[in-house]
């Protein structure tokens, strides 16, 4: 007598529909849809999940050049200021003062001037 294989066939097709859960269309309900969409919907996260990162740091960056600019600064200014200066914040941290707390973050980028000033060229 031959095996047949319906409980494994099914619960495969379970697991395939459980992760394809909230596509959109036939692509969460037929199966070769679901088959085809699955591995593609994985690759993406896996890589975005990577480039979230780098998002994030484009943001900071461009959050920390808007604020800085209207005190008179570039972006890379400042940072090369503050590595001079020994001022050891993240690009997040500088972000999140800048939008949250201008007016401790104005009170950093006078200090950073201010020390660079008084200490020779390079």
């Amino acid at each position: 007598m031959r095996t047949k294989s319906g409980a494994y066939t099914r619960k495969r097709k379970k697991d395939y529909f459980k992760l394809a859960k909230g596509y959109y269309a036939k692509l969460s309900s037929a199966y070769r849809q679901v088959k085809q969409q699955l591995p593609r919907s994985l690759k993406f996260q896996y890589r975005d999940r990577k480039d979230k990162k780098g998002v994030f740091r484009r943001l900071w960056i461009t959050r920390i050049n808007a604020a800085v600019r209207e005190l008179g600064l570039t972006y890379s200014k400042f940072i090369h200021l503050l590595k001079r200066a020994n001022i050891k914040l993240d690009r997040k941290i500088l972000a999140y003062i800048a939008i949250e707390d201008p007016q401790t973050f104005k009170y950093i980028v006078k200090y950073v001037k201010k020390f660079n000033e008084d200490r020779k060229p390079i």
